[in-house]
């Protein structure tokens, strides 16, 4: 018995123009693309102010124009300050590195086309020596603003001198200022005791010049209470007033005692 086979059909092709999902994918898109245009080159969106406030000592303008600059962005060959790409991580570093004396800058977008900038400046908490130069530091150990070697605050430096210092280097550990900070008070407020100069030996020894001349000799890691507390019993029962001008230091880091020496 003689087979007979189903004629071949070749299936024409569907052209992807009569393709609904192609369409809707151009339509797609070209409303990506108007959207793109609107948010990035529309002038509506385009920063047009720059608003500063909380700085002191830094000029408004200077600070306008840094963030001018940096607001700027290329996108091919084209230039944009849209609001939306305003790059906040990178001008904050920017401001940083150019203003050492700024600690904090906190951005805000006021759309359409307004940038606000809240700026905190560095507040100085002590004066860091090295030579011949002196620098305003603040609660952070950061030296940012040069100074004259006059004035209130306490006189620090170090035993081990930096190679070169520049407005932003970190000189001290916040942990170590901040004993320092707590000490000096205590020394001038509850044993009348002036201090004229801090020398940072090491992370374990200070040395406390006091404005009589002499020197203390203590550990700003270890119990600060304590150690003001031998310090008192030495000034108090053990070195008689007269004899304060002769001496040279108190020894306060070690054990139960305070062991003290004269000039010779």
């Amino acid at each position: 018995m003689k087979k007979y086979r189903k004629p071949y059909r070749v299936k024409k092709k569907k052209s992807i123009f009569r393709n609904r999902f192609f369409w809707l994918g151009i339509l797609i898109l070209i409303v990506f693309i108007g959207l793109f245009y609107f948010l990035v080159f529309s002038s509506f969106f385009q920063i047009k102010e720059i608003k500063i406030s909380g700085n002191q000592k830094i000029q408004t303008q200077a600070l306008q124009n840094l963030i001018q600059e940096q607001i700027v962005n290329k996108l091919l060959s084209f230039s944009s300050k849209s609001i939306f790409l305003a790059d906040f991580p990178k001008i904050k570093a920017k401001i940083s590195e150019t203003f050492p004396q700024i600690a904090q800058t906190n951005f805000k977008r006021e759309f359409p086309d307004t940038l606000t900038a809240k700026v905190e400046e560095r507040k100085p908490t002590a004066v860091f020596n090295q030579e011949d130069l002196y620098f305003f530091l603040d609660k952070e150990g950061i030296i940012f603003e040069n100074t004259l070697a006059g004035g209130q605050l306490i006189k620090i430096k170090k035993a081990v001198k930096a190679k070169e210092l520049k407005l932003g280097d970190v000189v001290l550990e916040k942990e170590l200022l901040s004993s320092i900070l707590e000490i000096e008070p205590k020394l001038e407020n509850n044993l009348k005791i002036p201090i004229e100069e801090v020398l940072v030996v090491s992370d374990e020894r200070i040395n406390l010049k006091t404005s009589e001349g002499w020197e203390i000799y203590l550990n700003p890691r270890g119990d600060i209470e304590w150690q003001l507390t031998k310090l008192r019993v030495d000034l108090e029962e053990e070195i008689p007033q007269e004899r304060r001008k002769d001496l040279e230091h108190i020894e306060l880091r070690f054990g139960n005692f305070a062991p003290y020496k004269y000039r010779d």
